[in-house]
């Protein structure tokens, strides 16, 4: 049965390369009808994708790159020789890091070797591994072979480490870092998290600010990107990046092991954006601010002169590649999505942290959805609860809101819940100053504001209404009358002042029809 990777194979090979459904039929196997099948389906919904926009993209874009089921029972096991000597290739690698690092004591010796194969379940001798190994390490060294590239051909990603200050604090953040191979053109962000949905986003942001996608991807075996190895040297590329690659319409490959030079241009792109973008200013109030800064220092370093290219700038080089970028589609819904159930505490655990949701959910199932800066919670479809995402390790994001109806049976609790901590200092001060003496009557009021989506202005607007007409006694009840009194004051006059434009224009109307004392028809008559 077809499988994603099929499938991703599929839509390249005809609608990016224009090759027929006879010839993939002939080259990969699969009938003609299934092929035909997935490429109607496809373009139908690239179709829908273009002409209905942002209200249906989320939906649609499940459309395009769902995932075909598969029985996978029937699996074969492979059986290479050619897997054994790259896994020698990769002892004695790893060897000479650590002969450079100091770590003589620590290199593997050929029963080592030879003891990793037969763990992996290589049926080999050690004789067999002690020749193979003294004939690798005589080889001489690699040679690198220059490449060239053509415009809007190849495009480079890797992951990278920066520690800044946020708010005073030291942080440390990932910054995704694209280059393109032809002109070295950059493009950095900062995420948080290294996980999938900021990979994700990280490529939706890049191809939204060029204004186009490259031909081809390139990666090295980060796990993100790579699912697991079947042998030595194919990989299996995750769910998240075909799902990509089938969206944005890109083919993609990755690196040998420990082969970064196979992608050398953004290898150097991230030290290089790391140290002349950061080593001048690394204290920032907020990430966004931290990411604004780096787009525009990035926008600085593409106009400067490249010597290794006849000494144009990155910005000139990428303005011509842009002509032969494929079409950017609307923006990709970077969410992670999954099924968690509520616990006691009425709230979910995301990525070892814990996010509140209203108390009526403890111990049902939810669905969330992760972002790289948010998370999003739903129960039957309806949006419950949203938090912003936290970047710790084991944190709680609690809303007050979200447990009225347990605090209603329990209103001593309130004082002392993760919850009331986390309040704003104004909602805070407010309790302090005029419920102190009355938590139960403090939890209706944020019954009240929750139900009715009432922010901490209103409610400081309404007290302060209430103490220029000397009430000594601040109650809830009291606040909810001077909030639905604005409320009703504001919907009157709105009311009054549409009737009031439509009669005078429907005047207007009729006093043009009027005819004037010579019989003709009036002039527009002004109306107070």
């Amino acid at each position: 049965m077809i499988t994603l990777k099929s499938k991703q194979e599929i839509i390249i090979r005809h609608i990016r390369d224009g090759e027929s459904i006879r010839s993939i039929s002939r080259n990969t196997g699969f009938h003609r009808k299934t092929i035909l099948r997935y490429v109607k389906e496809y373009t139908k919904s690239k179709e829908q994708l273009n002409k209905q926009g942002g209200n249906k993209s989320a939906e649609i874009t499940e459309e395009i790159i769902v995932n075909p089921r598969y029985d996978s029972s029937n699996r074969k096991k492979r059986k290479i020789t050619k897997e054994i000597i790259e896994i020698i290739k990769e002892c004695l690698s790893n060897n000479e890091r650590k002969r450079m690092n100091g770590q003589h004591k620590q290199q593997m010796k050929k029963i080592d070797i030879y003891e990793l194969l037969k763990s992996k379940g290589y049926d080999i001798g050690y004789t067999t591994i002690v020749n193979t190994t003294n004939g690798l390490e005589n080889k001489q060294s690699e040679a690198f072979i220059k490449q060239e590239y053509e415009y809007g051909d190849v495009c480079e990603f890797d992951w990278g480490e920066v520690k800044i200050f946020i708010k005073g604090k030291l942080k440390k953040y990932y910054i995704a870092v694209f280059t393109s191979a032809k002109g070295n053109y950059r493009y950095a962000r900062l995420f948080s998290k290294q996980d999938m949905a900021s990979f994700q986003q990280s490529h939706a942001l890049f191809f939204e600010s060029i204004g186009g996608v490259y031909k081809t991807m390139v990666y090295d075996n980060m796990r993100v990107a790579i699912k697991r190895f079947v042998g030595y040297r194919e990989k299996e590329a995750t769910e998240g990046l075909l799902k990509l690659s089938i969206y944005y319409n890109f083919g993609f490959r990755f690196c040998n092991v420990r082969k970064g030079n196979e992608k050398g241009h953004v290898e150097r792109s991230v030290e290089y954006v790391r140290r002349k973008v950061f080593s001048k200013l690394d204290e920032f109030d907020s990430l966004n601010e931290a990411n604004i800064y780096l787009e525009e220092e990035c926008k600085g370093l593409n106009t400067r002169p490249q010597r290794g290219n006849q000494n144009k700038t990155a910005m000139e080089i990428f303005k011509v590649e842009k002509e032969y970028l494929f079409p950017n589609p609307p923006m990709f819904e970077c969410a992670e999505i999954m099924e968690l159930k509520v616990d006691k505490y009425s709230t979910i655990s995301v990525k070892t942290c814990h996010y509140s949701v209203p108390d009526k959910y403890v111990n049902k199932m939810v669905t969330v959805k992760l972002y790289p800066n948010k998370i999003m919670v739903y129960n039957a479809g309806e949006k419950i609860s949203i938090h912003e995402r936290k970047d710790g390790f084991g944190e709680w994001d609690m809303h007050i809101e979200d447990y009225v109806n347990t605090l209603r049976k329990k209103p001593g609790a309130l004082i002392g819940s993760v919850g009331f901590h986390q309040m704003s200092n104004k909602l805070r001060d407010i309790f302090e100053k005029w419920y102190g003496e009355n938590p139960k009557d403090f939890i209706e009021l944020i019954h009240y504001m929750s139900a009715n989506n009432r922010d901490i202005k209103a409610i400081e607007e309404a007290i302060e209404q209430l103490r220029k007409i000397s009430f000594s006694e601040i109650t809830t009840d009291k606040i909810k009358i001077i909030c639905e009194r604005e409320t009703r004051e504001t919907r009157s006059y709105r009311e009054e002042n549409e009737t009031e434009q439509t009669s005078k224009r429907q005047l207007l109307e009729i006093s043009s029809l009027l005819p004037n004392h010579e019989g003709k028809e009036g002039k527009e008559v002004k109306v107070l």
